[in-house]
């Protein structure tokens, strides 16, 4: 079965070259141009993948996401933010709400079928990474425990724990985590990584100690066996 995606985007032209392009890669399409609808047809036909416009009429693109990101139907759905706003606080704003990655128009066709495909990609290797020690991952529910006590993380938070325990012990650079969890168009400093690792060991308690610091290059998730 082909994969699915829900295209949300209230310029014709714009949802007719992202239609075409994406069923000529061999992907299902189902779109509209209207938030409510959105949020009713991603419910109802279950998309594995999403890209939302974040100006649209009747309900901004940032409130659908709020919405399908505190579904518990939708939660675990990716979404691709597509917008011609290009400020900063738009870029953090959509991945504080959980979306995966952000692009801004206009945009290369190429390009975007690539970034759904890589993130396709990688949601699928996270599908059989839910476990390092004494930490377990619910991908389902975005939800994460350390011993079975359970973790108040932010969606950054889960995402950031989530790549590491899916490198399975390999060192990530600061970049390379900036990519996966803030995205590539998102233009902030490697600083923030670290910042979101201090929060990230204090949450984890004791357990903080397995994320290990590679001095002047990134981090690694290591569990002694």
């Amino acid at each position: 079965m082909s994969v699915k995606v829900l295209v949300v985007d209230d310029e014709k032209d714009i949802l007719t070259l992202l239609e075409y392009n994406l069923e000529k890669a061999g992907f299902r399409v189902v779109s509209t141009g209207d938030g409510p609808e959105a949020l009713e047809k991603a419910g109802r036909e279950a998309p594995d993948l999403i890209i939302l416009d974040i100006m649209l009429p009747n309900m901004d693109g940032t409130d659908v996401c709020r919405e399908l990101k505190s579904s518990d139907a939708t939660r675990d759905i990716p979404v691709i933010m597509l917008t011609a706003k290009g400020e900063e606080i738009d870029r953090i704003v959509g991945f504080e709400l959980g979306a995966d990655d952000y692009i801004t128009k206009p945009f290369s066709p190429r390009e975007l079928i690539l970034r759904v495909k890589a993130i396709l990609k990688r949601r699928n290797r996270r599908a059989s990474a839910r476990r390092a020690g004494p930490i377990s991952l619910d991908m389902a529910g975005r939800a994460a425990a350390v011993y079975g006590r359970p973790l108040r993380l932010t969606p950054i938070e889960f995402k950031l724990l989530a790549e590491l325990i899916m490198a399975g012990g390999r060192v990530l650079s600061r970049d390379t985590l900036l990519d996966m969890v803030w995205g590539t168009e998102c233009y902030i400093t490697d600083r923030t990584v670290d910042t979101h690792i201090r929060r990230l060991r204090k949450k984890l308690g004791e357990s903080g100690r397995y994320i290990e610091t590679v001095r002047g290059f990134g981090y690694r998730l290591r569990v002694e066996e």
